[in-house]
């Protein structure tokens, strides 16, 4: 019996494959592979293998998990995005951003197992990839925009703050519990104080810190790479870990094994909201980043591909014991200084990993966890965004406080309670905008055409009994009672009695069942008054939701007016007749 497959016409065997590809840019960008891209891709693979490794490690121990985990959550994801990712050169991995709020839960629930924590973050993992992967495929790949600038800036500067303090223990080699990012610093300073801190460790620390923002500046320069070696170097050669310098360790052979994420008696609303809240990070970074580069290439990404690209590569890494990813804004620079083409950079980057899994994992045992602090650190001071906070505290000071509050919310409540305070202020401010909009009365201006705010021009002309009334917002359910007053109070304070309303409505992009039940109400108040309700300018798609309302009836086609002029060309026909409301 034949294949259903090789019985349909080649045509639609061409036509269904290509449908399957867009979901896998990757496979497409193999097929049209040129050999002259080959060299440049394994040297930027090769280059930022040199990155991967220590970075890698470091962020996995800021994420509460081995950092063996590291590597593998470097691996699995750049396999999975160079197959299923729009951009071209786009790294991912381990993220300084995603530390903090992995790290909120898997201190909680992991209780200090390793196994534990493992099965918790990659758990995280999965909940991210799915929210993204459904969202993607569902097309709410805008979603992330909801999220003002200042919103942005004010939880990313809260992340970066929490990360940074998370990391100051480890830098004076200092044991401490979890209790917020102020209660962890007051902590710190205590411990301190009481002799505690290892003046060793935090030698090597701050040295890897000073040398990796030293050679920051340098593009072409394996900054973190030098510092981590020099450290490793220092502490094999001193024995410095006899003199307690707390060192990475043999982590395992071996690449990672597919695993289940699972563990008993957690908080899964907290695993939940916590990769929620990493999706939510995770996808506006990368969005933002991945239309940078496509911009410099003068080419385009999809945002809906791009959510299914990351989510598969959360899935992939959550089920190989890895922890939530997003994109890398100091790698990806790196793969494009090196000359990267495609995503093979990312594969040969995962390769080149992997061979260190396999051939050389006791390469890092002497690794001091106070340079990977340093590695962490360094990263979480590029998260904060000061500059561009005092440009907007210049132009627009309520949004500059609403960044504060966000920033305040992760700095105080943590990461997880932080993002969802800075989610609600972002619908609050959406609202906000549309609770309560601009609105005009219109007339005209001698010598300049069209019609305009009376406000700013009070000696503007209103033809006598009309009044031209303009809603700057769509009508929904928190605006349709203003709307609704407004207009009465608009038609009560005219100079001359009014005997129609119209209503511009260009602005005026959408309405509600609230507001289409506003609008029933309206007409018949205005009508007892002796006052005519009439639109103009009004999309198509709004009216033909006014129909659908069964509004129909109460505004006929003769409500309707093109344009404002031809609505007060149609008055003007009414008073020359002597007609009104009633007529």
């Amino acid at each position: 019996m034949n294949n259903a497959n090789q019985s349909l016409h080649p045509g639609t065997r061409d036509t269904i494959a290509r449908g399957w590809l867009r979901y896998l840019p990757g496979v497409s960008t193999l097929r049209s592979y040129r050999a002259g891209w080959l060299k440049n891709d394994i040297v930027a693979g090769l280059v930022l293998t040199t990155m991967l490794v220590p970075v890698g490690v470091a962020y996995a121990e800021a994420s509460g998990v081995p950092g063996v985990c590291g590597l593998y959550a470097t691996i699995v994801p750049l396999f999975a995005y160079a197959i299923f990712g729009p951009s071209r050169i786009l790294v991912l991995g381990p993220d300084s951003a995603l530390a903090a709020p992995v790290l909120a839960v898997v201190v909680v629930s992991a209780s200090g197992d390793p196994s534990r924590a493992i099965a918790v973050a990659g758990m995280m993992a999965i909940v991210s990839g799915l929210v993204c992967v459904v969202f993607g495929l569902l097309k709410l790949g805008f979603v992330t925009e909801l999220l003002s600038k200042p919103i942005r800036y004010g939880y990313m500067n809260g992340i970066a703050l929490t990360v940074l303090i998370s990391q100051l223990p480890k830098l004076f080699a200092i044991s401490l519990e979890d209790q917020g990012p102020l209660r962890d610093m007051v902590n710190l300073v205590k411990a301190i104080a009481a002799g505690k801190s290892n003046w060793y460790s935090f030698a090597v620390g701050a040295g890897s810190l000073v040398l990796i923002l030293l050679l920051r500046r340098f593009d072409k320069v394996p900054g973190i790479l030098i510092a981590v070696v020099l450290a490793t170097l220092c502490v094999s050669v001193f024995q410095l870990d006899r003199a307690g310098v707390k060192v990475l360790g043999t982590i395992p052979q071996g690449l990672p094994a597919f695993s289940l994420p699972w563990a008993s008696g957690v908080d899964i609303v907290r695993i939940v909201l916590g990769g929620c809240a990493v999706a939510l990070i995770s996808f506006a970074d990368t969005s933002v980043l991945s239309r940078t580069f496509a911009a410099r290439a003068n080419m385009r990404v999809d945002p809906n591909q791009e959510m299914i690209g990351l989510g598969v590569a959360n899935l992939a890494t959550g089920l190989f014991q890895g922890f939530p990813i997003s994109s890398s804004s100091s790698r990806t620079p790196v793969a494009e200084a090196a000359g990267a083409r495609t995503q093979v950079t990312g594969i040969v980057g995962a390769a080149a990993v992997a061979a260190v899994l396999l051939a050389g994992p006791n390469l890092l045992r002497h690794l001091p966890n106070s340079a990977l602090a340093a590695v962490v650190i360094a990263a979480a001071i590029g998260l904060f965004e000061f500059a561009d906070l005092k440009r907007i505290y210049r132009i627009q000071q309520w949004e500059f406080w609403l960044s504060v509050c966000c920033f305040v919310g992760v700095a105080v409540f943590g990461a997880i309670a932080g993002i969802c305070i800075a989610v609600v202020i972002a619908v609050i401010e959406f609202l906000w905008d549309g609770w309560r909009p601009h609105f005009a009365i219109l007339g005209r201006v001698p010598g300049l055409r069209g019609y305009h705010d009376m406000k700013r021009y009070p000696h503007a002309a209103q033809v006598p009994g009309l009044l031209l009334f303009r809603w700057d917002a769509p009508l929904f359910f928190a605006n349709a009672e203003l709307f609704q007053q407004r207009v009465i109070e608009a038609a009560a304070q005219a100079a001359t009695p009014v005997r129609r309303v119209v209503v511009t409505a260009e602005p005026v992009t959408s309405v509600d069942v609230t507001s289409a039940d506003m609008l029933r109400e309206l007409h018949r108040t205005l009508h007892e008054r002796g006052i005519e309700l009439h639109f103009a300018e009004m999309k198509d798609p709004v009216r033909d939701k006014l129909r659908r309302f069964e509004l129909a009836s109460i505004f006929p086609n003769e409500s309707f007016h093109p344009t404002i002029g031809s609505a007060i060309d149609a008055w003007i026909e009414v008073t020359r007749r002597g007609l009104g409301p009633d007529a």
